[in-house]
Parts: structure tokens; C-alpha cells; sequence
């Protein structure tokens, strides 16, 4: 069973993906960036390449 598209939400788009990565833990999390208060949003936390892979296709993106 194919798992349901969501839509990017509003007011972002597949540019504004960014992963980022704890000074403190090294823990790893992907979202949408907001370069006015400059905090990632809609983010979940990344252990492999496959958590990544997994958010882009969760929006129905392909990671290049």
C-alpha cells in the first residue's frame, strides 16, 4: 500500500529543505527553513540517508 503525498506547506518549497545538525549532540534533523525567523519547521529528526529519502518522498520530492 502506497503511503498518502502530502502537500509542501504553504509558503514553502522543495528549496527551502534544509538538514541540519546539532553542535551539542550531533543529532540530525531535515524540515523547511523560514529565512525570517530563521528556524527550520515541519521537522523531524534523520538517522540515515533513508530518514531523508523518506521526508523528500513524504511531499512527493525526489532527493538529487
Amino acid at each position: 500500500m502506497k503511503k498518502a503525498v502530502e502537500p509542501i506547506p504553504e509558503g514553502y518549497t522543495e528549496q527551502d529543505i534544509k538538514l541540519e545538525s546539532s553542535t551539542c549532540t550531533g543529532e540530525k534533523t531535515i524540515g523547511f527553513y523560514d529565512k525570517h525567523d530563521k528556524k527550520l519547521h515541519y521537522s523531524e529528526l534523520v538517522r540515515t540517508e533513508r530518514d531523508i529519502k523518506a521526508f523528500y518522498a513524504k511531499y512527493g520530492l525526489k532527493k538529487e
